[in-house]
């Protein structure tokens, strides 16, 4: 018996909705994200149902690999800091960049050294590139009220507030928070990997986490997260809520404030990414959304009237205006940055033949912020 005419025209628009879905699901990306079926599902972070390795093609042969992203370490140093770079860049070489060959950027506010330009060239075979950073972009500016910087320093060397006491450390936070992606020799680059003096990588790293980044679309990764000390930045979220009201539209409905507000936004709950290990999206950092909200926190003077360090910026700035899922855990990338560490688990351990004690590892102590990372998805 043939289909009554209600039955074929229920038929005939679930046919038609089901082609729309898929239509704007391949040609509007925020629909696809909104309404994938993932969503639907009991979910877990990506870093836990994630084979955990990323490898280019179909090969897991990294000798054969030739394709790369357009990226490079980025290396904030000081000729002073020659023996801690050379250090974190045998890390680097032997755990990774000899099988994948990225170049080295260095900057510093100063000339450097003939001795730093050839024994940091010496330990690796890819390319080094040397830049001053500009003054405008290190010092601190004319307009700061000099009288009301100097206060707030001796208060908080007062309180022993750390690097309180320090100018150059609230230059470096705020060059880190809002230049160091302007820098000329960074400027044709996508993507980057910032490496700092006396780092220690535990595991072997046989995949390309710069490819990862590019063909997953993150703009984001970190490996240690915790909370900052809140005497830095005692007014830091009031200029970030007035930030927030003022440009709603720069925020996606799917982003992170989760990981650095419990309550919609009302307060700060102190996370933020430890970022002297970072690997992103250079043109995360030069868009629209953060360049305004970076220029908004700037004419505040938190930088210098408070100490705003630049992993809260950039944290808030990531989770404010990207996709959650645009925030990657590099969990197996064995890290550490005196005092804390991050050592795989389990069978991201054994993969990256990891020398660090497995019992050793940040992640889930209190004092860390991975859970409200993890229950972001």
């Amino acid at each position: 018996m043939a289909p009554s005419p209600v039955v074929r025209y229920v038929a005939l628009v679930l046919g038609l909705l089901i082609t729309l879905h898929y239509i704007l699901s391949f040609s509007h990306e925020e629909y696809g994200r909104r309404t994938a079926l993932s969503n639907l599902l009991p979910s877990n972070p990506p870093y836990k149902s994630d084979a955990g390795k990323y490898y280019p093609g179909d090969t897991k042969d990294v000798s054969t690999q030739t394709r790369k992203a357009n990226a490079a370490f980025v290396i904030l140093a000081r000729n002073g800091d020659l023996n801690g770079v050379l250090e974190s860049i045998k890390q680097v070489e032997d755990r990774f960049n000899k099988k994948f060959k990225y170049p080295y950027v260095f900057l510093n506010e100063e000339d450097f050294s003939d001795d730093f330009k050839k024994w940091t060239s010496e330990v690796t075979s890819t390319p080094c590139s040397y830049g001053k950073i500009p003054h405008d972009h290190w010092y601190q500016p004319d307009w700061i009220d000099e009288d009301k910087a100097t206060k707030s320093r001796l208060d908080m060397i007062e309180h022993k507030v750390i690097y309180g006491h320090s100018v150059p450390y609230r230059n470096m936070c705020r060059f880190n928070s809002g230049f160091f992606f302007r820098h000329e020799l960074l400027k044709d680059y996508d993507y980057y990997w910032r490496v700092e003096p006396n780092i220690k990588l535990f595991c072997d790293i046989d995949y390309d986490p710069f490819l990862l980044m590019q063909d997953q679309k993150k703009v984001y990764g970190f490996t240690l997260s915790l909370y900052e000390y809140i005497e830095t930045i005692p007014t830091l979220w009031d200029a970030v809520k007035e930030f927030m009201k003022e440009n709603p539209e720069t925020m996606p409905k799917d982003n992170a404030l989760a990981f650095v507000s419990d309550d919609g936004g009302e307060t700060y709950n102190k996370c933020h990414f430890w970022s002297n290990f970072e690997i992103g999206d250079l043109n995360f950092w030069r868009g629209e959304a953060y360049m305004k909200f970076f220029d908004f926190l700037d004419k505040k003077g938190g930088f210098y009237y408070e100490r705003w360090g630049d992993a809260p910026v950039h944290s808030i700035g990531a989770a404010l205006f990207a996709h959650k899922d645009q925030i990657h855990f590099f969990e197996d990338i064995g890290y550490r940055h005196e005092p804390f560490q991050h050592c795989p688990q389990g069978k991201s351990h054994a993969k990256g033949k990891c020398w660090c004690s497995a019992s050793e590892n940040f992640d889930y102590e209190w004092y860390s912020c991975l859970s409200r990372y993890d229950k972001l998805f």
